[in-house]
């Protein structure tokens, strides 16, 4: 095994050989695609760099039974473009996040997106990326193909094992192919918005979007100079998609502006920039990241999100982007040890978690890059990683120190 120059297996075999290799050599191995999510994680000690670039190809489009199965290293775009022929779409509509972290080597793949469990705003309203995993093939850290769920909607047999690998960040298992459920793309797209709202009251506004019978699919909150970013002018603007077939929307986007007149005259978007907008937002674009900045990525309830973002702002000048109805918030910052600790004491206050998204390599290394996990579901981990990966040689220390 050529331990300086990566290895690109171009085949599901070739992908178990060159694990099963390291496993018998004990090497331990960065896991990539094109790298466009090496910040999303501690920096990785390895002796070589194994990547499934060149896993590529659709292996099968069922759009009779709203299934796509896809090798791992297939740009999410490719994938894209070929639902799209059929009038369908991926429906966690996966974000790519290269304004923040990045270009990498090439697009974002698939394989990274499942890896990582990567959703956009469509999340808060027909759940996380996870949820429409059908099933993987893929390789554990002995160099066995291991297979979970099947190519169909009603299959049940077996462990859920497609489930633990989404997520697990290249730790566990090294995914060669993966089976999505798809659903046909919407015909029209619309967005509800209002302006001039503080972040409680924006939110406020989301939630109650959200528990209207209208079908919202999206709903964030830009604070000013988010919105100026995403070419909405100075003041805040709170955004409420809706995705439906085109006669439908004009009542429907009506209905949940009248629905919604207690915080204020709403402005309703039609397709022609509604479209770019939500790409905006689920790529987290209105941040506008510079140079020395840090972002971190805080999940937790709606109803806390105000209070998180005011207690990191007396702590560091911060800028917020607040997605999922508020549960979702976005942070930029100093990439500094204080500003780090400042956003994980607030994230514990408000009872939620966080990713580090984006920090220098020696930060990543240096602070835990998502909440320290309980002695006893720190075992499980271990126990876990250790079923998949016996010797620790995927992505050792990706997630956690040792792990």
């Amino acid at each position: 095994m050529a331990l300086a120059t990566p290895i690109a297996p171009e085949n599901e075999g070739a992908l178990a050989r060159a694990i099963a290799e390291a496993y018998e050599a004990g090497v331990p191995l960065a896991i990539r695609g094109n790298g466009t999510k090496e910040s999303l994680g501690r920096p990785v000690q390895a002796a070589a760099v194994l990547t499934t670039r060149a896993l590529t190809g659709i292996t099968l489009h069922s759009p009779s039974e709203l299934v796509v199965a896809a090798r791992a290293g297939t740009p999410v775009a490719e994938i894209e473009a070929s639902l799209a022929t059929k009038g369908q779409h991926l429906i966690a509509e996966p974000p790519d996040l290269s304004a923040l972290t990045g270009p990498g080597e090439g697009p974002q793949t698939i394989g990274g997106v499942i890896a990582c469990n990567l959703s956009g705003p469509r999340r808060i309203a027909l759940g996380a990326m996870r949820d429409h995993v059908l099933g993987v093939r893929a390789v554990n850290g002995m160099g066995e193909v291991i297979r979970s769920g099947g190519r169909v909607l009603k299959n049940v047999t077996g462990l859920d094992l497609a489930k633990l690998v989404a997520g697990s960040r290249g730790t566990l298992a090294v995914m060669s192919e993966i089976t999505l459920k798809v659903l046909p793309k919407p015909e029209r797209t619309a967005t509800v918005m209002l302006r001039g709202l503080d972040a409680a009251r924006g939110i406020a506004a989301l939630s109650a979007g959200l528990g209207s019978p209208f079908g919202v699919t999206g709903a964030a909150h830009l604070p000013a100079e988010a919105a100026s970013r995403a070419g909405l002018g100075e003041r805040t603007a709170t955004l409420l998609r809706l995705e439906d077939f085109a006669d439908f929307i004009p009542r429907r986007t009506q209905a949940l502006a009248a629905a919604l007149g207690e915080f204020g005259p709403a402005e309703i978007l039609d397709e022609g920039p509604s479209l770019p907008l939500w790409r905006s937002v689920r790529d987290a674009v209105p941040l506008g990241v510079g140079d020395g900045e840090a972002v971190w990525r805080a999940s937790l309830r709606p109803s806390r999100g105000a209070a998180f973002a005011e207690a990191v702002s007396r702590a560091f000048p911060a800028r917020f982007l607040f997605d999922w109805g508020g549960g979702l918030v976005w942070v930029v910052g100093p990439a500094t040890e204080p500003a780090h600790r400042s956003v994980t004491e607030a994230v514990r206050s408000a009872q939620g978690t966080f990713w580090l998204v984006r920090a220098p390599p020696a930060l990543r290394a240096a602070v835990p890059g998502l909440p320290e996990e309980p002695a006893p579901l720190a075992a499980l981990t271990r126990r876990v990683k250790h079923a998949f990966d016996p010797k620790g040689i995927l992505n050792p220390g990706r997630i956690f120190a040792g792990v």
